[in-house]
């Protein structure tokens, strides 16, 4: 598939005269992923796992395909390791509730600073109800936390740390290989955030050794409203359901409950079919396409950017100037103008990004940032793009009166 091919997949961005450049906060949809959705609802719309008639019965195939297409996309070694949720934020509250079933006081959870909050608040709040203390792991202005960094920072009391596989503030690759290794050798469990990787970068959760892992659908193409949790099926097995409702239980009466098999025990109520299907259609999106041509587009489409960003007065890149050490997501600052007002110039030349703390407003705390603005590239950009957003960042100060 060419890179004019790609675009054309995408309705919105091809129909309309915007340069999309938000795509760490949701990717635009292709049109085979509005059709999968559409055709759920024209053509499977029952309620899975609830009926014996043959439409039902299609609504749990599609429903369990979809889970089974997840499971080959990060490799996991069955199609029961995946939880489906809302989206990562819900995975990353469903891992840190069920395994806080296990904390007890004096315990530790470590939290690496630059996470997004839906990977800190949950484990915070899991603590304060325990009793367990959550521990900090900073990282260097450049966003680096290396592995001896997080060895220090290990103890023996330290259960479970959670990292996010590419920060949404960096766009910095994390070696969650070796920390997961370095962490298992410590008795200590470790959850990755894949949200800003899954569509990006191959996840391989057997090589990566990952205990949990959670991303959401709508940032790799899918709808909105569709989340994974990949849990290590001997741990799930092991943990208390979260939700608790309709499907999730084997038998219940009014002085027993037995819960269902893994992953159902985790899916409490209706689940979101026509989203799940719709996520199977963005891999195989994905899929079509390949990391090969996904990644080499996008780390052009940095390298280039960057290269144009350095060249204009007052303009200041969060993290190191190298382009691997950003990897799609651009973080910037420019000199005397407030991060909204520069995201609206963009706004009213079309441009689509973000200004605020990207909802990890610890990391700036930490690197002394109220708030930044952020351009993020997806496979669908083009250096046309690129130009237009290095044309309306050069007028920024300008237009200002620096």
């Amino acid at each position: 598939m060419t890179k004019e091919n790609i675009r054309a997949e995408f309705p919105l961005i091809n129909n309309e005269k915007i340069v999309y450049l938000d795509n760490g906060a949701t990717t635009q949809k292709p049109q085979s992923v509005i059709d999968a959705l559409s055709e759920f609802y024209l053509k499977r719309n029952a309620n899975p796992m609830r009926g014996l008639y043959d439409l039902s019965i299609l609504a749990t195939d599609s429903y369990e395909e979809a889970r089974s297409k997840v499971a080959s996309f990060i490799n996991a070694k069955e199609s029961e390791e995946i939880i489906f949720t809302r989206n990562a934020s819900e995975s990353l509250n469903l891992a840190a509730n069920i395994f806080g079933s296990t904390l007890k006081a004096g315990d530790e959870v470590l939290v690496s600073t630059s996470e997004h909050h839906s990977n800190f608040l949950p484990w915070k709040k899991i603590c304060e109800k325990t009793g367990a203390n959550v521990k900090f792991l900073d990282c260097t202005k450049e966003g680096i936390i290396s592995p001896e960094s997080l060895k220090n920072a290990l103890t023996p009391r330290t259960k479970i740390f959670t990292v996010a596989s590419i920060s949404n503030v960096f766009g910095r690759i994390n070696p969650i290989k070796e920390f997961a290794a370095i962490c298992h050798e410590n008795g200590t469990l470790i959850c990755v955030d894949a949200a800003q990787s899954v569509a990006h970068i191959p996840t391989d959760v057997q090589d990566l050794d990952a205990d949990f892992l959670a991303f959401s659908g709508h940032k790799m193409y899918g709808p909105m409203g569709i989340g994974v949790l990949y849990g290590k099926k001997a741990l799930l097995e092991k943990l208390p359901p979260f939700l608790e409702g309709g499907e999730m239980i084997d038998y219940v009466s009014k002085e027993k409950t037995i819960y269902a098999e893994v992953p159902h025990k985790f899916e409490a109520g209706t689940v979101s079919a026509a989203d799940a299907y719709a996520l199977g259609a963005a891999i195989d999106f994905i899929n079509e396409i390949g990391f090969e041509t996904i990644e080499k587009t996008e780390r052009e489409l940095t390298a280039y950017a960057l290269e144009g960003m350095k060249k204009i007065e007052g303009v200041e890149i969060v993290g190191d100037s190298n382009a691997e050490g950003h990897d799609g997501i651009l973080t910037f600052t420019v000199a005397d103008v407030h991060p909204h007002d520069i995201a609206s110039i963009f706004a009213d030349e079309g441009i689509c990004i973000r200004a605020g703390h990207h909802c990890a407003q610890p990391l700036h705390i930490l690197l002394g940032i109220p708030s930044t603005v952020r351009a993020s590239i997806a496979v669908y950009n083009t250096k046309e793009d690129i130009d237009a957003f290095l044309k309306v960042l050069a007028t920024i100060r300008p237009k200002m009166g620096y």
